[in-house]
């Protein structure tokens, strides 16, 4: 009797825990090619037949992890066939391919096959190696980043050694991933503002601006916080001269859309107060960090 109620304390309880791990948000997942300068992701897997297979292995082993992941060549495919983008398009095709994914993380993937014939050897000397870095859609930020090797084979199995590769490094590469994705779920994610001035600027932080007379960079901290996720942002320093936030926090989702509020959508909003204050400014976005210059 007593056994029994043992076993299912711990059937129970592990309906409890299998429970608590679904309740955790998870990210959808697109794996791509690692592109050098000047490559066409377009056409890196078109002249590779083993860069491919490592590929599908890469995906193939997420998704045995349970992970949601987009399929990245059927995606190109589709925007390929529905003339989103086409083989002459010369702009930067990895960029709309990532956002038209619905994706919330892109894993690059470097992939090498090394081989080398050995006299006496029927198959040759084969190994592989991959490298992982996982970025958030929204701001570019790294969340991951993980080396996996096959060790060396004689053998023409691609397929098999991507796989030891892939297996070598996936759970310490998700779990990392996944512990910061949630950690951005919680507190929302992490961007990055400096502001600063035109040499010909008749603006300072110290202009007195706007319908209550507030200093420019008063203004400018006010709403930021108001438009922080929870309010939370840190003020790294402030001059007559320039402004910096070396954190601010975006929430994960956009209410309105339903999509990922990204920092392009945060630097818009930031334009749209500026324009409100008469004040005219340009802006630019590089990664997880939003940089304007005041007029």
């Amino acid at each position: 009797m007593m056994k029994k109620l043992l076993m299912l304390l711990v059937a129970t309880l592990s309906c409890a825990y299998a429970h608590s791990q679904t309740a955790v948000q998870q990210p959808k997942i697109m794996v791509i090619p690692y592109t050098s300068e000047g490559e066409d992701i377009r056409t890196v897997l078109e002249a590779d037949a083993n860069k491919r297979i490592i590929l599908t292995k890469i995906k193939e082993a997420f998704d045995n992890r349970g992970c949601s992941t987009v399929d990245f060549t059927a995606r190109l495919k589709a925007a390929t066939t529905e003339g989103v983008i086409s083989m002459d398009n010369r702009s930067d095709i990895k960029s709309q391919i990532i956002d038209m994914s619905g994706a919330d993380i892109y894993v690059e993937a470097e992939m090498q096959c090394l081989q080398n014939q050995v006299t006496g050897q029927t198959n040759p000397e084969s190994r592989v190696k991959i490298i992982l870095t996982a970025y958030d859609i929204a701001t570019g930020t790294s969340l991951s980043n993980k080396i996996g090797e096959s060790g060396t084979f004689y053998t023409n199995d691609i397929a098999k050694l991507a796989m030891r590769s892939i297996e070598s490094c996936a759970d310490e590469f998700l779990n990392t991933m996944q512990s910061k994705f949630s950690d951005m779920t919680e507190n929302g994610r992490s961007i990055m503002l400096f502001i600063g001035f035109e040499e010909l600027s008749s603006y300072s932080m110290e202009s007195e601006v706007g319908s209550q007379g507030l200093l420019l960079q008063d203004e400018i901290e006010l709403w930021v916080e108001s438009h922080a996720y929870n309010n939370n942002y840190h003020l790294q320093g402030v001059s007559p001269n320039k402004m910096v936030f070396d954190d601010i926090r975006l929430p994960l989702i956009d209410e309105n859309t339903g999509n990922n509020y990204t920092a392009n959508r945060f630097s818009m909003e930031l334009f749209k107060f500026f324009r409100s204050l008469g004040i005219s400014v340009s802006r630019s976005l590089k990664g997880n960090t939003v940089y304007f210059t005041v007029k």
